[in-house]
């Protein structure tokens, strides 16, 4: 199932993609199926931005909310939920990217084996259309012809360190992976990260203090941006250099979307977070805090946005 739905489309994409590169260049055609995917993913960084910019602006409501609800956890949560609502906010959005890029990614190593290992079942997994196509053809009649480099020289079926030594050129797409993987989280980053480190915040839970939720979710966040490069480079250098290219092509492209949509795309951002204005309890709200009731209600304040864009328009 997964080979009929994920495997096979990817596989006879880049064969398609394959045959139309004067001379046949597996490394391009990964680079071209990369960019095409990352645009038909725009929609979706789009979206995440949208909630991380929100995000973003709401965190003096945030920090409002806590202190309002003064150590009630449940409370906090609820107000919190409220106000994500309220924005059209999902915090668990930002991992949908993942969650779809990762069953590609795991295509796209299967499809190197089989151009690597099982050249005998290219036909197996070919699609009528793409077999049909003179070069692909070729290649099945003869699979000793498939060119599985890149620029006619840099194979991109091996690892970086293996019995052909050190791959120098294999190591330094692994360096640029590590160096747009940092750049990426980092345009994504919240701005306001806790001062205090992860460790430090281990050792003050360790002696009895209770943790901030926020300052742990910042110190985390810190960590991430500075281990995950670093994950990465040591996944990309044991991994075929399709996949290093694959990713490392994908992270620069994001990059260059994130910082047009963070920048360029501001008008659209607004809607939700960038003409937040924080509007005060009611006298109605305020009497009935004089009277006991919702006494915590009270203390939250709400917050609107503003729709500009009529203002604008006018």
């Amino acid at each position: 199932m997964f080979d009929f739905l994920i495997v096979n489309p990817i596989f006879n994409a880049l064969m398609a993609l394959y045959s139309l590169i004067p001379g046949g260049d597996f490394g391009v055609a990964i680079i071209i199926f990369t960019i095409f995917i990352r645009f038909l993913l725009y929609p979706l960084v789009k979206s995440q931005l949208h909630q991380a910019k929100a995000m973003r602006k709401l965190q003096p409501e945030l920090k409002k909310i806590k202190v309002a609800a003064n150590g009630n956890r449940q409370l906090e949560a609820a107000e919190q939920m409220e106000l994500y609502k309220r924005f059209g906010i999902n915090p668990f959005r930002s991992i949908l990217i993942l969650v779809v890029q990762l069953p590609i990614f795991i295509g796209l190593y299967q499809v190197i084996q089989i151009v690597t290992l099982h050249r005998d079942q290219l036909a197996r997994h070919m699609y009528n259309f793409t077999a049909n196509l003179e070069p692909v053809k070729k290649i099945i009649d003869n699979p000793e012809n498939f060119n599985h480099s890149m620029l006619g020289f840099i194979d991109i079926t091996k690892t970086t360190f293996g019995n052909h030594g050190v791959d120098i050129t294999l190591l330094a797409l692994a360096v640029i992976a590590a160096i747009t993987q940092y750049i990426m989280t980092k345009q994504t980053a919240p701005t306001n990260t806790s001062p205090k480190k992860f460790r430090q915040i281990m050792a003050e839970a360790t002696s009895g203090k209770q943790s901030d939720p926020s300052e742990m979710s910042g110190a985390m966040m810190g960590t991430m941006i500075k281990v995950m490069p670093v994950f990465m480079f040591f996944i990309m250098v044991s991994l075929p250099g399709a996949l290093a290219l694959y990713y490392t092509v994908s992270n620069l492209v994001a990059v260059a979307q994130q910082h047009y949509l963070l920048n360029k795309d501001s008008e659209e951002l607004e809607d939700l977070g960038d003409e937040v204005t924080v509007t005060n309890p009611t006298k109605k709200q305020k009497g009935q805090k004089k009277a006991g009731k919702q006494p915590k209600e009270a203390h939250v304040i709400r917050i609107q946005a503003k729709d500009t864009r009529k203002a604008k328009r006018s």
